[in-house]
């Protein structure tokens, strides 16, 4: 283990006390718990776990979760199909705190690399939309490439500051999951990088740059709506500090209880002088050496305001949608929904929240492809989220060495008539294929394909 600073810590030892601090740094002796969450856009969690050797032992708080033991998922034809979601198990929790309406429109403010986003989508219903930004256009990539794997509709990735979201969407979201950048102490037992970069100073700092960002998910937020407030530090500054200086501000919102399933594996929020919140216990924490994860803490802002009636945004003057469009979905897709079809930025989408503004989004929607000279060349998102949906399926084993070829970017034999088709494996879509006369072009992206 890498030596931990001096002043965290002291800091740890006033916050824990002696004997749980001695427990505390114990932990970082054992190693980090790894597990997944089951994509249920994809497949059901029995069926997943009828399939699936590791599918062994669930996470008691998360619905969809699994603690895993297996080595290098990431190559697993399953992570490639977006069935699995590698995840550490403490940040589940702030997601499970409170019960999500399957017809919300749910903002997740900084939501890259995508773990907290991708488990509010799965429990988002076909009318549920879920926006999820990311300030850093570097992952903001990756926030996109994780959505895209996993094959969500109804959603768009944003690359604005929380001052921009706010303006573009004011009182708009029913949730907004604040999982704020900071000083990252929860991180210490698996990241080397967030010990080297802690002081005090930057511990202020991240507070100071927390309670910017509640205020824009307050402004975003519909009259009755929630916040989850969650960081991957112990920190009263940054948690406890924040939620109370918050709820001084902002009188119509109250701190509320989360989800008895959550109380249960998480440790009561701290009381420290000066604070006004007479029940900041509801706030929880969650520690390593209590339970099978790391650091995190997390509470749920409820706005008292009575709840309004919203029109449910329409577009104004829809594009015209060009026929080489429409000709291409007949020919590849069994069935889909014609007026789901929209135009965004200049490109063809399919089940693109209309409440998205032109140019403010990084991706809206999914991405049916790029309109060349009386075709389409599909994107592999299009794939993805509509490969149940197509004509031609060509269904291999996990364990097939053409599935194994296909994953490496190589051609396969096939025998499917000729046309756009998915690889899909246990039903469930892993990428894209061109068929021509009994041989599969590879379409699989190659920075997702497996090394040789």
């Amino acid at each position: 283990m890498k030596e931990l600073p001096s002043a965290f810590t002291e800091r740890m030892k006033k916050l824990l006390g002696d004997e749980e601090f001695d427990r505390y740094i114990a932990s970082f002796n054992e190693n980090a718990v790894k597990a997944f969450r089951v994509n249920t856009e994809k497949i059901s969690v029995d069926d997943f776990a009828a399939i699936a050797p590791f599918a062994k032992e669930r996470i008691p708080y998360a619905e969809t979760g699994f603690y895993l033991d297996f080595d290098k998922i990431g190559n697993h034809p399953f992570h490639h199909a977006g069935m699995i979601y590698v995840q550490d198990p403490g940040a589940m929790a702030p997601a499970e705190c409170l019960e999500i309406q399957p017809d919300w429109v749910i903002l997740d403010m900084c939501a890259a690399p995508g773990g907290k986003s991708s488990q509010l989508r799965n429990k988002l219903g076909e009318d549920g939309v879920l926006i999820s930004n990311e300030i850093v256009r570097s992952r903001c990539k990756i926030l996109t490439g994780n959505m895209e794997r996993l094959g969500f509709r109804n959603t768009a990735t944003t690359c604005l500051d929380p001052a921009r979201i706010a303006l573009h969407f004011p009182a708009t979201f029913d949730m907004v999951m604040v999982d704020a950048p900071c000083s990252g102490e929860g991180m210490f037992r698996k990241d080397d990088i967030a010990i080297d970069e802690w002081s005090e100073e930057n511990v202020l700092h991240c507070a100071q740059r927390q309670q910017g960002i509640l205020e824009h998910a307050a402004e975003a937020l519909k009259p009755g709506g929630y916040i989850v407030y969650s960081t991957c530090t112990f920190s009263l500054e940054e948690n406890e500090m924040v939620v109370d200086a918050f709820l001084q501000a902002h009188t119509d919102f109250e701190l509320i209880p989360v989800r008895e399933t959550v109380r249960q594996h998480t440790a009561d929020g701290i009381l420290f002088d000066g604070c006004k919140c007479k029940n900041i216990s509801d706030t929880r924490r969650f520690y390593p050496h209590k339970s099978r994860g790391e650091g995190q803490f997390m509470a749920v802002l409820h706005n008292t305001l009575p709840c309004l009636p919203q029109a449910i945004p329409t577009k104004n003057k829809p594009a015209k949608i060009d026929s080489v469009v429409m000709d291409f979905l007949n020919d590849t897709l069994a069935d889909y929904e014609p007026e789901q079809v929209s135009m965004y930025n200049g490109n063809p989408v399919y089940a693109a929240p209309a409440m998205v503004p032109e140019k403010v989004a990084f991706s809206c929607g999914v991405t049916v492809g790029e309109v060349r000279k009386n075709y389409i060349q599909p994107h592999h998102q299009f794939f993805m989220a509509l490969g149940k949906q197509f004509k031609r399926q060509i269904d291999l084993s996990p364990d097939s060495e053409d599935l194994e070829k296909y994953l490496h970017g190589e051609e396969i034999a096939v025998d499917c008539e000729n046309g756009w088709a998915v690889i899909t494996t246990c039903g469930c879509t892993v990428g894209g294929v061109k068929v021509t006369n009994g041989r599969a072009k590879n379409h699989y992206p190659k920075g997702l394909r497996k090394l040789k």
